[in-house]
């Protein structure tokens, strides 16, 4: 009997590459360049392993459960302390939250985010995403004040949303940095928002899409439709389709019942801390078949895992 063949899909497009860090001796990190869909090796070719960002705040974190806050002990206190933390644990990506700069958090401003990117900058070689409050216009003003202390170091400033892509794409050009694309789980605005950015002169080579993550039970196989759709139509060639993936797993897990419920729920739920690492672990392992690039983790024991489910799917 003759040897079956398996079909193999032949791509004519590719996820652009994109390099965060590099600038003033701090570590890069390079995304994308694949052409196939994830982990179909066999097909085409995945140039650079997924990279795991790790959460840090400019704040310590209020409503946090035990079983992150024992994780991070005292270097919750401060972002520099807690972005050490954060490398010790194997992170590729420092993720800095600038949290204080909500209106209903702190509602501080430039200053104050100057000095948390500077004190993180400060403690880690890595390279460096800096996440406003995901409100437009205190976004504008803490990324602005961010993106200069970080000049020439290539960091990746978010959210970039269409409210204000004209603010974070001019400060963007004149820095050097990354965009985050952020739209609501919907492939034609990812796509629309990359072509706004790119009409607004940003190249194409540094923007990273966050298409907004459901985590596990609240919206993931959603999330895990439209990834995969977004990497389907880049490898077909579509080129506004075609840049990395960012998936904030971290934050949309740990604010589930699931991970926070202590009491009043059937004892069959188990343990609460093994609980809540299962929903951030099940979640980021998914979206990491559905092609994310870059996946921000909380829990140390969760970076662990995904570093493992990595290494097995990379082995060389």
């Amino acid at each position: 009997m003759a040897p079956v063949e398996l079909p193999v899909e032949k791509f004519t497009g590719k996820v652009r590459e994109v390099k965060l860090g590099g600038g003033g001796g701090r570590k890069s990190v390079a995304l994308g360049g694949d052409s196939t869909l994830p982990f179909l090796t066999f097909e085409g070719t995945r140039p650079h392993r997924p990279a795991i960002a790790v959460e840090v705040q400019d704040s310590p974190p209020g409503a946090w459960p035990q079983a992150l806050v024992s994780a991070y002990g005292d270097a919750l206190k401060d972002p520099g302390a807690w972005a050490k933390k954060a490398a010790s644990f194997g992170a590729d990506i420092i993720y800095l939250r600038l949290k204080s700069a909500h209106p209903e958090e702190g509602n501080t401003g430039a200053e104050q985010a100057k000095k948390s990117v500077a004190k993180v900058l400060e403690a880690t070689d890595l390279p460096v995403m800096v996440i406003g409050p995901d409100v437009p216009e205190k976004d504008n003003e803490v990324l602005v004040a961010a993106s200069q202390v970080g000049r020439g170091q290539r960091l990746a400033l978010g959210n970039c949303v269409e409210k204000n892509h004209r603010t974070i794409a001019a400060t963007c050009i004149a820095d050097g940095h990354v965009a985050i694309a952020k739209t609501p789980i919907d492939l034609n605005l990812a796509k629309q928002l990359n072509i706004l950015l790119c009409d607004m002169s940003v190249p194409a080579d540094a923007i990273i899409i966050d298409p907004t993550t459901g985590a596990l039970g609240y919206g993931l196989e959603y999330t895990y439709s439209v990834m995969e759709r977004l990497r389907v139509a880049a490898l077909m060639g579509d080129g506004m389709t075609a840049m990395p993936i960012l998936c904030d797993v971290g934050e949309e897990s740990w604010r589930q019942k699931e991970s926070k419920a202590t009491t009043g729920v059937p004892p069959t739920w188990g343990d609460p801390a093994q609980r809540a690492i299962n929903w951030e672990s099940v979640t980021a392992v998914s979206l990491l078949h559905a092609g994310a690039n870059i996946i921000n983790l909380r829990h140390p024991k969760v970076i662990e895992l995904l570093k493992n489910s990595i290494n097995q799917l990379f082995p060389t």
